[in-house]
């Protein structure tokens, strides 16, 4: 019973801090041990998974609690980083330019049968398109 114990404190510490190395240490639980129930437990496994999943969760949240804080103390590095990535305007962009030229020339009879033979790979058939139709 004492290690249904241990797995429970194990789980509950991974939710706080969803890193095994430092809920293992935490608790005094070797992470061999962890990995042992990890292997043999399925259920073990299961709410493992999900503990860490949930402290990854709370993590989040916190650390973008802690860039709030940092905005509102006017701290550019984190107003740069909130808007990098929460505003259109200030996301990284690349941008194609390119001109494209007409040209009148008639295909080759090679190249006609190229773009022909691609069509036909790149389209469905009828009578796929027909099933497909919304």
């Amino acid at each position: 019973m004492k290690s249904k114990k241990e797995k429970q404190k194990l789980i509950n510490e991974l939710r706080e801090v969803p890193i095994v190395q430092i809920a293992c240490q935490k608790t005094g639980i070797s992470r061999a041990s962890f990995y042992r129930w990890k292997k043999e437990d399925k259920k073990f496994a299961k709410e493992a998974n999900e503990a860490i999943f949930e402290g990854s969760l709370f993590i989040n949240d916190l650390a973008e609690s802690q860039l709030i804080s940092a905005i509102k103390e006017q701290n550019m590095p984190s107003i740069t980083f909130w808007l990098k990535h929460h505003h259109p305007t200030y996301t990284n962009k690349l941008e194609i330019v390119d001109h494209l030229k007409h040209s009148k020339e008639r295909l080759t009879k090679e190249e006609h049968a190229l773009m022909k033979e691609a069509l036909k790979l790149a389209l469905p058939k009828k009578h796929e398109r027909k099933k497909n139709k919304y």
